[in-house]
């Protein structure tokens, strides 16, 4: 029987609408108990009560609140909950782009806001009680992960930390570390999903379990089987399809159709006749997203009523009557409306926000059906659906296409099955040729997601902890972190491979009779000649390489030459030399009539041309008479020549021992005791075990050394270069942070340094509010190819903008020679795609005419309209960094310019 709730918990349980689960109740009495709390637990268990009951802790004490999220969308959406169950006047908004209510007991805000908030000092941590930190697994984020373990380390150590996250296999281990760092902390995992989730296959339009569910034995716990009806089925139309490759056409009507997966239209018809809508689809790319809308739309494809049309009309029109009406057309507005009154959207990032926020509210009211989404829904964001469709099981990670991991697969299939809702949830692989159902199988059934850490030390990271704590402090700070706890857990291992080494050592030293055994120096010895012997043939293969290249760039038309060895060996005659390569690969002719490109591999060059012979002006060496006429002259022409292949082998000396140091060696073994002994063999191989044994130990020794303090290695490097540009005065017995280095500890941008060298140098001074917007653009931009734009391949409107541009590239330039010579990782390269279009747009608010600067300047990275607005408001955060921390007074009001001209129109209505 449970037992009843007390205290606040049962007043916070009475305002809930359902009752607690087991985890909720164990997290939360946790917290009431004065305990911090990991929440691990799948996608829609839950978890976001336990962080909403910290909420009225903080407020039932009169005490305040942070409740932080990795991303804008997921802040805009938990600040509206809250301000729906507290009131507008108790909860505060915090993301960079938007502050409301900063001064509330209750904050929602980004990460990022917390974190800069800490290097701050700020006041409004004062009074503060708990921190929520939802999707805290996003610290393993590799841009921006690192935030989060920067938030846990220096809050202070009287707040609870509510860490939520989705389930990952090492939940004990993060676990550990958070209460390493943090104290008392309760781990409360949880892997049963509130709504129980079936896997299902569409092969066609039919639609099949995944698993024989029917088979299995609750009691056995056996892995669930691959269900044999769909086996069969994709056998026989793998079958069939290999039959009708091998039909012959029929006059006018062409072979049988080989299979072709179902259009998007068809898979939304299958599932609503299967009432299983609504529905997400993850297409893994923006445009494929808007395409499969656009498909949609032209079939007859309709799945809202007459009532629900009336809705949605009203929505949409409540949502964007702030938008331009110039900026309508261009925002392919009128087709976004159509496909929203047919029930059917897109959700990605590249959208404008309000039409990606009007898309939520309208899934999340049951009034659009089908979404199709990129990945970026599965995190967080409350848009739970009855169905999943996955159309691939391949994603593109900006640098290749990689298989779907099994903790993507169930963060995405994780959305299926809405709670109060659905009694339970379905996902739905598209089936194709090159889909085996058992790896279907696999991603379903894997549970091993473990949490690993992005985090190492920033410019920006470092200046603020030298500042804060000093580098001693910092130190023990960065030896605290969890990329640290992990590294030396790993190391753990290795230290136990090492003990177990040392005590096989010690039995075979004991046998060989102590470490400094005759036998033991004497193997060492044979062990340094054979490596010298070996370096000495790989120094003599290489010579030989080298001479034999030459011997081939040297060869001209009608060269006759010798091939040593292989099965071209013989008489052969160069019909095209190949003198200006490193590698020369000579077009020759064999007397056995063959033709090819030879190298080095095939002639030695010990031996030089033997002659010469008269070749036609143009030699067909394709064609068989040619070869064979050529070889006949090839021959006659050689009879006369001393051929060394004709002459027999020679065997001379072997080249003489000219290494002394291998002679020395060589020496010294002969006269040393062991060699002398009957049973030196076998001694010696014991003694070759031992020295194995020290060299695999010595290996683990480097990978400990490597591992251990990695990150203050890391930092200490940092410091350095910092120190060198003079950011940090080290002059004195403990470093200090100059003027300049305070000037960097305020700038939070990937290209920190990079910024700080610009505005210190003075090369941004002198520029009008549009030529700084675009410079800035410079420095955070990245296009979505695989190389940043390159200044010729931009136009740059002005001269002024121009100069600065190039400046900051010879500063960028100078950094990236400094982060080689130390061993940091380099800076991120300006990338100029964005400038025509910020200057655009700071210039004149024309939506089109920047969109259109863009594709004249740089055509292979065409911009949405969602993402010029997101990158403008990128910017506008950097300009509002710029306008504070700016030493020159001129550049700091230019940048408050720049920050007016921008944010209008719909970038302003656009937040998000």
């Amino acid at each position: 029987m449970t037992k009843p709730l007390s205290g606040q918990l049962a007043d916070f349980a009475a305002q809930l609408s359902f009752p607690l689960d087991p985890f909720q109740r164990e997290a939360c009495t946790a917290l009431e108990n004065g305990h911090g709390v990991l929440v691990c637990a799948p996608t829609g268990a839950g978890k976001t009560v336990v962080g909403e009951f910290a909420v009225h802790l903080a407020l039932a004490a009169g005490r305040k609140c942070f409740y932080t999220t990795p991303i804008k969308a997921l802040s805009n959406q938990k600040h509206s909950d809250l301000v729906r169950r507290y009131g507008p006047e108790k909860i505060g908004l915090l993301t960079g782009d938007q502050s409301i209510n900063g001064d509330a007991d209750i904050v929602v805000m980004t990460t990022e806001v917390l974190r800069n908030m800490l290097y701050a000092n700020s006041p409004a941590l004062h009074g503060l009680s708990y921190v929520v930190m939802d999707e805290v697994h996003f610290l393993a984020d590799r841009m921006r992960g690192a935030v989060w373990e920067e938030v846990i380390l220096h809050l202070p150590e009287d707040v609870r930390l509510v860490s939520l996250s989705a389930t990952v296999s090492n939940a004990e281990e993060f676990g550990g570390w958070i209460q390493a760092v943090r104290g008392d902390t309760t781990v409360v995992v949880d892997e049963h999903r509130p709504v129980p989730l079936w896997q299902h296959v569409m092969v066609g339009k039919r639609l099949f379990d995944l698993f024989d569910y029917r088979a299995q034995d609750p009691r056995t716990h056996k892995k669930l089987k691959v269900h044999p009806d769909l086996l069969r089925h994709i056998a026989f139309r793998r079958e069939a399809d290999r039959m009708a490759a091998w039909q012959p056409r029929v006059r006018g009507r062409g072979r049988p159709s080989i299979y072709r997966p179902p259009s998007r239209p068809e898979v939304i018809a299958t599932l609503d006749n299967a009432g299983l809508l609504p529905a997400i689809t993850f297409i893994f790319s923006r445009a494929g997203c808007d395409a499969a809308v656009k498909q949609c739309l032209r079939s007859s494809l309709r799945l809202t009523t007459a009532d629900e049309r009336e809705r949605i009309a009203e929505i949409v029109d409540r949502r964007c009557a702030d938008l331009p009406e110039s900026d309508l057309l261009i925002l392919d507005y009128h087709e976004w409306r159509e496909g929203l009154l047919r029930g059917l959207a897109a959700h990605h990032a590249g959208m404008l926000a309000t039409f990606r926020h009007t898309v939520e509210e309208l899934f999340v009211a049951g009034l659009v059906k089908a979404v199709f989404a990129t990945e970026t829904l599965a995190l967080g964001i409350n848009m739970p659906a009855r169905t999943v469709v996955l159309e691939r099981l391949v994603k593109f990670n900006g640098e290749q296409h990689l298989p779907l991991t099994p903790g993507e697969y169930t963060q995405l299939t994780g959305r299926a099955g809405r709670r109060g809702i659905d009694v339970e949830g379905h996902a739905v692989v598209l089936w194709t040729p090159e889909v085996d159902p058992i790896e279907i199988a696999g991603l379903a059934s894997t549970r091993t997601f473990p949490l690993r850490s992005s985090f190492a030390p920033t410019y920006n990271m470092t200046i603020n902890l030298v500042h804060q704590m000093g580098p001693a402090q910092a130190h023990k700070l960065l030896e605290s972190s969890f990329a640290q706890y992990q590294a030396d857990r790993s190391v753990v291992g290795l230290v136990r491979g090492i003990e177990r080494g040392e005590r096989m050592l010690a039995e075979l030293a004991e046998e060989l009779g102590g470490p400094d055994s005759p036998v033991l120096e004497y193997t060492r010895l044979r062990m340094q000649i054979s490596e010298r012997e070996r370096a000495q043939a790989r120094a003599s293969r290489l010579q030989r390489r080298q001479a034999a290249n030459e011997a081939l760039a040297a060869l001209r038309r009608g060269d006759i030459i010798v091939i040593g060895h292989g099965r071209r060996a013989g008489l052969a005659v160069v019909l095209d030399p190949d003198p200006d390569s490193d590698e020369p690969r000579p077009l020759v002719l064999t007397e056995h009539r063959w033709a090819g490109r030879i190298s080095s591999a095939d002639f030695s060059g010990a031996s030089a041309k033997l002659g010469r012979m008269r070749l036609p002006k143009r030699v067909e060496h394709r064609n068989p008479r040619a070869r064979r006429d050529i070889a006949s002259a090839l021959r006659s022409a050689a009879a006369g020549l001393d051929v060394p292949s004709r002459r027999g082998r020679r065997s001379g000396p072997s080249e003489p021992d000219i290494d002394p140091e291998l002679v020395s060696l060589r020496d010294q073994m002969r006269r040393h005791p062991v060699h002398k002994l009957p049973d030196r063999e076998q001694r010696v191989r014991v003694a070759e075990r031992y020295l194995r044994i020290e060299r695999d130990n010595a290996q683990l020794q480097q990978k400990v050394n490597a591992a251990t303090n990695s990150l203050a290695r890391t930092f200490d490097r940092i410091v350095v270069l910092l120190t060198e540009r003079g950011y940090i005065d080290g002059s004195g017995p403990v470093p200090k942070v100059t003027d300049d280095g305070l000037l960097l500890a305020r700038i939070y941008s990937e290209s920190d340094l990079l910024v700080a060298e610009s505005l210190r140098s003075g090369i941004w001074q002198g520029l009008d509010a549009p030529e700084l917007a675009a410079v800035v653009s410079a420095v955070l931009y990245e296009s979505r190819g695989d190389t940043p734009s390159s200044p010729e391949a931009v136009h740059i409107p002005t001269g002024r903008l121009r100069r600065a541009l190039n400046q900051t590239r010879r500063l960028w330039t100078e950094l990236r020679a400094d982060e080689q010579r130390h061993r940091i990782s380099p800076s991120r390269e300006p990338d100029y795609g964005f400038v025509p279009a910020v200057y655009r747009w700071a210039s004149t608010g024309d939506l089109t005419a920047a969109l259109l600067a863009v594709e004249a300047g740089d055509s292979s990275t065409p911009l949405s309209a969602g993402d010029f607005v997101r990158w403008c408001r990128q910017v506008l955060d950097l300009l509002d960094q710029v306008a504070n921390a700016a030493p020159d007074a001129e550049l700091r009001s230019t940048a408050r310019r720049a920050i007016g001209d921008i944010r209008r129109g719909v970038v302003a209505v656009d937040a998000g």
